[in-house]
């Protein structure tokens, strides 16, 4: 009688599995290699495995389902077999990153169709396999796995190759830690009471720059004294403080500190441009006095520039009478109304 040469295959393993966890389930797939006496051709297997790891001895209890519908050689005739065994396995220590194992059991397998005097019968199988980990509960699980019935007085063999994914559930409950041996209690010696430290005062929220935002939310806390700003703290509007004689756009001696000023401001933010707006007062038709504004912005640009601030930073434009701050109607009014304004652009 042909006998079927058994060659077990390992694949690599990995860190020990599921070895803090009460049971494993195995939906498996592989493939069935008969022997020749079965007149069955080689098929595919489906089934799965249970294994209990909750108690303590060496080999670990399996259940073991499988099923396949096999061919017939020769013949167009197939047959339903499902093989179920009882099986104890066993987990070898690492070697490097394998984890190994080894089952030995104890089945029976039944058959729809018994053809060439294939009977139901008792089996036993033993394999050898190993576990590949993704995490701690759930692995690759592959296992070679030689099968021996007895048929009708005759001793046949299947060789079943398996791979499936293996999850790990039923978390062990871990020992209770060893108590802490209690030490002697030391003398008892009157504590020396410290002084209770004085809080320190809560700080009160201002606006340090004066600019109308509390300090807490002020994301410009330095904005300059007079400066127009946004919600954040930060410069939205200037007034140069540049005021001009009726029809004039000369910039006076009185007011270069100011310019200066307002340059050294901008070389300080690289994060800002600046547009320079000129006004007029109502002096004038609207034209002349829109020239006149633009000729006033103009200037004050070219200041801004040669005190070393690039170019490309400032730009200015004129919005002759159309702006006034007050009226014009005094003397003082229209003066103040002759003004030079910097509107401040984040970058």
């Amino acid at each position: 009688m042909k006998k079927i040469l058994l060659i077990p295959a390992l694949l690599l393993g990995s860190i020990a599995i599921a070895q803090d966890y009460n049971y494993e389930i195995t939906p498996v797939v592989g493939y069935n290699i008969a022997e020749g006496n079965l007149k069955l051709k080689n098929q595919t297997l489906y089934g799965a495995e249970l294994q209990y790891n909750g108690c303590n001895s060496l080999l670990k209890p399996e259940v073991s389902i499988l099923y396949t519908d096999a061919d017939y050689k020769n013949s167009l005739i197939s047959t339903d077999i499902y093989r179920i065994a009882l099986n104890g396995v066993y987990e070898f220590g690492k070697i490097g990153m394998i984890k190994p194992l080894a089952k030995i059991g104890l089945g029976y397998e039944t058959m729809d169709n018994h053809l060439a005097d294939n009977k139901d019968s008792i089996f036993i199988n033993a394999g050898i396999g190993a576990k590949v980990p993704f995490t701690d509960a759930i692995a690759l699980k592959v296992e070679s796995v030689y099968m021996s019935k007895n048929n009708d007085g005759r001793l046949d063999s299947n060789l079943a190759l398996l791979a499936g994914v293996n999850f790990a559930f039923g978390a062990k409950t871990q020992p209770a830690p060893a108590p802490t041996p209690v030490a002697a209690p030391a003398p008892v010696v009157a504590p020396v009471v410290a002084p209770a430290p004085t809080p320190a005062p809560k700080p009160v929220d201002g606006d340090d720059d004066k600019d109308g935002v509390l300090n807490s939310v002020d994301k410009c806390p330095n904005t300059p004294i007079g400066h127009k700003v946004d919600k954040d703290g930060c410069s939205k509007l200037v007034n140069l403080h540049i005021n001009f004689d009726t029809a004039s756009y000369k910039v006076k001696d009185a007011y270069q500190s100011k310019v200066k000023e307002f340059a050294d401001f901008m070389k300080t933010m690289p994060n800002y441009d600046a547009k320079i707006v000129g006004h007029t007062d109502s002096v004038g038709s609207d034209k002349s006095n829109q020239t006149l504004s633009e000729n006033r912005a103009n200037a004050v640009k070219n200041l801004i520039i040669k005190e070393g601030v690039e170019a490309k930073r400032i730009s200015s434009k004129g919005m002759g009478e159309k702006a006034p701050t007050t009226t014009n109607d005094t003397v003082e009014g229209k003066a103040e109304n002759r003004r030079i304004e910097a509107e401040l652009i984040k970058k």
